[in-house]
């Protein structure tokens, strides 16, 4: 009994620290040693392609203005630069305001089918070699398009993913504390990912491909940003990571609506490895096996699942000496500042140390709840959004 518990709780201690710190580390030290660099050429002007912008907004009245402006600010020539909105489904006045801009393309059918469905529709009139997806809450740098664009004149590059960034704020709650400081984390594994082979998937905040490689998702996609990504990974393509075109948004709301998010993902996470199986096979891709699995797929399976395990184990090897009994405090006052978090999660205070496990916790239970929706097909692709502060 003893030593199956001595077992679980070391397998599982691993698997976390592999998943959440080790890998990071190994990755970081494989760029230093084998000195990656595959930063683009510098491109000018005259040889930038024509590409199109595309929008996707359900009910984004709040946003949409903004989102329009800052896409005819951005530093790229407007006869160059098509932009679509593709509103399908939209009840408010998100299509009257984007009609209202002479120089955008709206797109809008009535039925509210998902964005899976909207932009596979659209997609097949787009006429530019590239094709650039952003969410319609976001705020683009202005030199976003230009520094994606230019990893192109590299026939092995596919798609460029470009940087998220959670907008700060000093009264923060626990949503924006831990959701920017993973956002960051993510960044730095992304670009060390990108330097070492590819970068492992792309968020739809803002994310561009070859139009001539898009692959239509199965209609019941969860996270199509991430599974149309890796389809053009296994295809032979690099996906490259550029933190110097970013995705601007604000943090969720509440942390209620950073839950649904969250829960929605980890299911989608879960179906997107039961659909992207080839990836799993390191005898064909090698190096990028072990970064999908390092990065992607033990936070959606193993590394939540070894949480509880840690915890019950160590209970189990609590009286066996000192080091048991430390670890075991350790966990229970890691919890109980996670749970404080909790309760503090919509209250306006600047006491980030209680946010950040609060969200490492929450991301993680999520899986359970994802795993669950998607096991009782009570996940769909369309589905309520989470609002943003």
């Amino acid at each position: 009994m003893i030593s199956a518990a001595l077992i679980l709780f070391w397998i599982g201690v691993t698997l976390v620290l592999y998943t959440y710190v080790g890998y990071g580390m190994i990755i970081y030290i494989l760029n230093i040693v084998l000195k990656t660099n595959k930063a683009p050429d510098n491109q000018v002007d005259d040889d930038l392609p024509p590409a199109t912008l595309m929008i996707a907004a359900y009910n984004e009245e709040r946003f949409i203005e903004a989102k329009i402006k800052n896409s005819l600010s951005l530093d790229y020539p407007a006869e160059k630069l098509n932009i679509w909105i593709v509103a399908d489904g939209s009840t408010d006045r998100t299509v009257e305001v984007a009609q209202h801009f002479s120089q955008v393309k709206t797109f809008h059918e009535a039925a509210r089918m998902g964005k899976i469905h909207a932009v596979n529709r659209v997609i097949k009139l787009v006429d530019t070699p590239i094709v650039i997806f952003s969410d319609a809450n976001t705020s683009l740098n202005h030199d976003a398009i230009k520094n994606i664009v230019r990893h192109f004149k590299d026939e092995k590059v596919g798609g460029v993913a470009g940087e998220k960034r959670i907008a700060s704020n000093k009264e923060d709650n626990a949503s924006g504390s831990g959701e920017g400081l993973y956002w960051k984390y993510e960044s730095a594994l992304k670009k060390m990912d990108s330097k070492l082979s590819t970068a492992i998937g792309a968020a739809g905040e803002l994310f561009a491909l070859r139009t001539e490689l898009y692959h239509e998702p199965e209609p019941d996609t969860i996270i199509e940003d991430f599974v149309t990504s890796m389809k053009i990974v296994a295809k032979g393509y690099r996906f490259v990571y550029e933190p110097d075109a970013c995705a601007v948004e604000t943090a969720s709301a509440t942390i209620k609506d950073e839950w649904k998010r969250k829960v929605r993902i980890s299911g989608g996470g879960i179906q997107a490895i039961i659909r992207l199986p080839e990836l799993l096979n390191p005898f064909r891709y090698g190096l990028i096996s072990w970064q999908y699995i390092s990065h992607r797929v033990l936070r959606w399976t193993l590394a939540p699942l070894a949480l509880p395990v840690i915890f019950i184990t160590n209970i189990l090897l609590f009286k066996y000496s000192l080091f048991y009994q430390l670890c075991l405090v350790g966990q229970v006052l890691f919890y109980f500042i996670a749970a404080i978090g909790h309760v503090l999660r919509e209250n306006k205070i600047g006491i980030k140390g209680f946010f950040v496990p609060y969200y490492f916790c929450m991301m993680n239970f999520s899986v359970f709840a994802g795993v669950a929706r998607l096991l009782r097909k009570k996940q769909t692709v369309i589905w309520e959004k989470s609002e943003r502060a």
